[in-house]
């Protein structure tokens, strides 16, 4: 039988990782199984920690219960070995992911007794709290409250995901030194590499799902002290997202999902997000070049 890791061990394992957050590729309203089939085999391929499933990316509140087990069951397949978070926007919904063989939770936002939501969440599986920009549905909890949320025994840590504000980025990282064991956790498309210089110790972004060897590489590059492909990296993160995280700020989803075909991992026509903005067509030549320019670059990767 096998055991669930305790939160001490799920940091331990997710520490320098990333943890792609991975959308789910759509045809029209209707989930493409092949699609998603073949990118989590692609992405088994890379020496991610894990992967986060029915987070923001993953459109999990929007899923229905049956589309949210599809999901979990074909990723739980494709990575047996690694951690699968599920976002989780109510206690049903951590009985599922639960029951679906998820090792840990990411708690949606929630203005409305946060701590208490996050240690009925806690008692179902370890939890990952979430700090996201309003504009996405977060909440801008204050420090009191972020206290309280990694005071919480069965909480990891935090993952945060301001867009744009480097000052809320500095203000949680600074918080966090109260907090050792937890993991700081960066949620920063925008700003990847700086995330790390300011304390964060893995990823669960959004950016990973795509160009994840470049994403890897620079975690690794950092980790190890090799500055100089570290700068190189994280500035290949910056112009993708450059290309990928742009108003209108919903439409990443589908933005990563062209990222994905343009690398040859989904088929063409299984990109749609029926919950995302409708995108002109020269937005998806936009990410092709970027896809093209990153591929293009001379540097080692794992």
């Amino acid at each position: 039988m096998t055991l669930t890791p305790t939160p001490p061990q799920l940091g331990h394992r997710l520490e320098w990782g990333l943890i792609p957050a991975v959308p789910v590729p759509f045809r029209g309203h209707e989930l493409a199984r092949d699609a998603l089939r073949a990118y989590a085999s692609w992405m088994a391929e890379h020496q991610v920690a894990g992967v986060a499933v029915s987070a923001h990316t993953g459109r999990g509140p929007h899923l229905s219960p049956e589309q949210r087990h599809l999901v979990l069951s074909t990723w739980r397949a494709a990575l047996p070995m690694s951690t699968i978070v599920a976002g989780a926007s109510s206690l049903e919904m951590a009985q599922e992911a639960k029951a679906g063989g998820a090792d840990a939770l990411l708690a949606f936002p929630r203005a409305d007794d946060p701590v208490g939501f996050h240690d009925a969440l806690s008692r179902e599986l370890p939890v990952i709290a979430f700090y996201l920009y309003a504009g996405a549905g977060g909440v801008a909890y204050d420090n009191q409250t972020l206290h309280a949320l990694l005071s919480l025994p069965n909480v990891i840590g935090i993952k945060v995901a301001t867009l744009d504000s480097v000052l809320t980025f500095q203000r949680i990282a600074g918080l966090m030194r109260d907090h050792p064991e937890k993991l700081l956790i960066t949620g920063e498309d925008r700003f990847l590499g700086y995330s790390f210089t300011m304390g964060a110790r893995a990823a669960l972004i959004g950016l990973g799902a795509a160009l994840t060897n470049i994403q890897l590489g620079l975690i690794e590059s950092f980790r190890t002290g090799d500055f100089a492909k570290f700068v190189k990296l994280a500035g290949l993160c910056d112009r993708f997202a450059g290309a990928t995280f742009v108003p209108p700020m919903e439409g990443y989803v589908r933005r990563m999902l062209w990222a994905l075909a343009a690398e040859g991992v989904i088929p063409d026509d299984a990109c749609d997000d029926p919950w995302g903005p409708s995108l002109p067509a020269e937005e998806r030549d936009s990410v092709r070049r970027a896809v093209r320019d990153a591929r293009g670059t001379r540097v080692t990767l794992p």
